[in-house]
């Protein structure tokens, strides 16, 4: 297959669950779709050296994020603001599970969306996060304990 055809393929597979993950980190959707249309043109710049699109693309856009959270945070402290960019859901259950996705910190937020949504098994999760398998299953317990107590708590 030609390296146009094969990222075609690729883009129509993966580009909306990418983004869905970007989005759990940065809590942005402009900012998301950023975040994946650079990995991709990263990977389109190396097509034939990667072996498995699936996994290059996924932890690329987790480390990505990761980059892009850490310089919001840096630019929120320079400027002394802080704002909560939360989009209002009409049901209060999505936004009660936003709110408490939100506490999370940022790679357990991806472990869990990456385990629970894109149902990738806790070594997949590992190996995207790039972390041993004990600390991969660790973020997802610690992750959902903190959810279910925020949760409760509401």
């Amino acid at each position: 297959m030609a390296p146009v055809d094969t990222f075609d393929a690729v883009y129509a597979a993966h580009y909306a669950p990418l983004v869905r993950l970007a989005y759990v980190t940065v809590g942005s959707l402009p900012a998301a779709e950023d975040v994946v249309q650079d990995v991709f043109v990263e990977w389109y710049r190396r097509i034939d050296r990667v072996d498995a699109p699936a996994a290059y693309l996924r932890k690329a856009v987790v480390s990505r994020c990761s980059s892009w959270v850490r310089r919001r945070v840096l630019e929120r402290r320079h400027a002394g603001t802080f704002d909560e960019a939360l989009v209002a859901a009409p049901d209060p259950r999505i936004v009660a599970v936003r709110v408490a996705l939100a506490r999370l910190t940022p790679r357990q937020q991806s472990a869990v969306f990456l385990r629970y949504y894109l149902d990738l098994s806790v070594p997949e999760v590992a190996e995207t996060l790039d972390c041993p398998l004990g600390t991969a299953k660790s973020l997802l317990h610690r992750g959902l304990a903190r959810l279910q107590a925020h949760l409760e708590d509401r």
